[in-house]
C-alpha cells in the first residue's frame, strides 16, 4: 500500500515550491557489463561542514510505494503481471514457475525494446513505463538454454499516464528503495537547507560526486543482471556509473524531484548517467550543474573522477552522449 507519506503526483505536483521538475533515466540489465568502460577514480570525501540554517523549500520525503493488489492481472500458471497501477507509471510482474533464467521484455510506441532480467526469489518486480503514453507489448520469455528464450505469456496494454513524470518518481527495479533506505533520510538532510529544487539538485550532486569513488574491482567484475543497493553504495563509498546513477535517482526522486537514470553512450563508453527536466529549459541530456550564472552538463562518474576543464572539454555540447534508453 502507499505509505502514508505519499500524496497523488497532480496534487504533489501543485505543493513544489520551486515548479521545476527533473528527471532521470536507467540501464538495459542484460548490457549490464557493458558499463565496465565507464568512470575512473575519484578523490577522498571532504569533512563534514557545520550544520547549515533550514531553508524554504522544506524536504520532508516522500516515498511513493508500488502497489500490486492483484485487482487487474494478466497472465497464466507461470506468470502474474498486475496492471493496476499502468497509470501511475509501472507495471508489477510475477513469476511463479521453475526456470532458472528468466526475461521480461517492454516494447512501446518509440520501437525500442527494454530487456530485464527478473529476480525469482518469489517477489514482485516492479518495472517502469518508461516510453510513457502508448501501446506496449509485454512478454515473458524462459532461458531454454544457452541464450535460447521462449515466450511464457505476452500482452499488449494500452497506457495513459495521470502524470507524464509518473514512471520517474516511484521506484523500479534498477532505482530501488524502500520505506527504511537509508539514502532516503541523507537526502532529507542534504536539502534542509535549499530554497529551491535546484539547490536540493546541487546538493545531493556534490553530495555523490565527493562522497562515492570509482570501484574499478567491481567494473573488472560484475555480471549480467546486477543490480544497485543505494545504501551500500552509501556505506561503501564506491560503485560504478550504475550505482552513481541509482543513488543520485534514490534521492532526488523522494525529494519529489523525477529523476531518470540515462543509459547510452558517453564517448565509445557504454555507460549510465542522470537527465533533468526543468521547466523553464526542458529537457537537458545528462546530470545538469548550476553554479549559481550557468548551467553545465555532467554526470556523476565523470564529474567525480575527472578534472574540471578536462570533463566541460569532453561534455562540450552535448554530443559526446547518446542516449539509447531511459528508465
Amino acid at each position: 500500500m502507499m505509505n502514508s507519506a505519499g500524496i497523488k503526483l497532480n496534487d504533489r505536483r501543485k505543493r513544489r515550491l520551486s515548479g521545476r521538475l527533473f528527471s532521470f533515466v536507467c540501464i538495459l540489465l542484460c548490457a549490464v557489463f557493458l558499463l565496465v568502460g565507464c568512470g575512473g577514480s575519484g578523490g577522498p570525501s571532504p569533512a563534514e561542514t557545520a550544520p547549515e540554517e533550514p531553508g524554504t523549500r522544506g524536504s520532508e520525503p516522500v516515498i511513493l510505494v508500488p502497489e500490486h493488489p492483484e485487482t487487474e492481472t494478466l497472465g497464466n500458471d507461470d506468470v502474474e503481471i498486475d496492471i493496476s497501477h499502468i497509470a501511475d507509471g509501472y507495471l508489477c510482474v510475477l513469476y511463479k514457475g521453475d526456470a532458472h533464467k528468466v526475461k521480461v521484455q517492454m516494447t512501446a510506441d518509440d520501437k525500442l525494446t527494454y530487456t530485464y532480467d527478473m529476480k525469482l526469489d518469489g517477489s514482485w518486480n516492479v518495472f517502469p513505463l518508461s516510453s510513457g503514453d502508448g501501446h506496449y507489448i509485454v512478454g515473458v520469455y524462459n532461458n531454454i538454454e544457452a541464450t535460447m528464450y521462449a515466450e511464457v505469456f505476452s500482452t499488449e496494454l494500452d497506457v495513459t499516464l495521470e502524470d507524464e513524470f509518473g514512471p520517474f518518481l516511484y521506484p523500479n527495479q534498477y532505482v530501488w528503495f524502500e520505506e527504511d533506505t537509508r539514502a532516503i533520510q541523507k537526502a532529507a538532510e542534504l536539502c534542509v537547507p535549499a530554497n529551491t529544487d535546484l539547490d536540493c539538485v546541487t546538493r545531493v550532486y556534490d553530495y555523490v560526486v565527493r562522497n562515492v569513488v570509482y570501484d574499478k574491482e567491481e567494473a573488472e567484475t560484475v555480471q549480467s543482471g546486477y543490480l544497485p543497493d543505494v545504501d551500500e553504495v552509501m556505506d561503501t563509498g564506491k560503485g560504478i556509473c550504475f550505482d552513481y546513477a541509482a543513488l543520485v535517482a534514490c534521492m532526488l526522486r523522494t525529494q519529489q524531484i523525477p529523476t531518470r537514470m540515462e543509459i547510452g553512450y558517453a564517448g565509445t563508453a557504454y555507460h549510465a548517467w542522470i537527465s533533468c527536466y526543468v521547466d523553464e529549459i526542458g529537457w537537458i541530456n545528462s546530470l545538469i550543474y548550476f553554479d549559481g550564472e550557468n548551467w553545465s552538463m555532467m554526470d556523476p562518474t565523470m564529474a567525480a573522477s575527472q578534472g574540471e576543464k578536462k570533463l566541460k572539454k569532453f561534455i562540450g555540447d552535448g554530443t559526446n552522449y547518446r542516449t539509447m534508453y531511459l528508465y
